[in-house]
């Protein structure tokens, strides 16, 4: 983290100083050196962030499958089927999963 921020300080007091010699340039553009800044934020900031979102996601996804599946109690009042469903056989809901969703008569496996 340390590293982040002199990285950053380090960019921004550049892009200061560079525009106080200067003056601020009325056209934006790589004339002004800011580019340089997004691009350094970019690759040290954005990239690793994104990184680490993957890996937390993925360490999330590994440990919600370490669960076992809860056991199938035939409650007569949570699968209530009037009519089919209009898509496949009419059994399963639009986005079914068998692993995680019963059926009216319990598990598909």
């Amino acid at each position: 983290m340390a590293l982040v921020n002199h990285i950053l300080r380090r960019a921004v007091s550049q892009s200061v100083i560079r525009n106080a010699v200067t003056g601020p340039s009325a056209v934006a553009g790589h004339a002004s050196g800011g580019y340089k800044v997004w691009k350094k934020l970019s690759f040290f900031v954005a990239i690793p962030a994104v990184g680490l979102c993957m890996l937390n996601a993925y360490l999330k996804h590994q440990e919600e499958h370490g669960h076992p599946r809860a056991e199938f109690i035939p409650y007569e009042h949570m699968r209530i089927r009037n009519k089919r469903f209009p898509w496949g056989e009419g059994r399963r809901s639009l986005f079914h999963n068998p692993h995680v969703n019963p059926l009216p008569d319990g598990y598909e496996d």
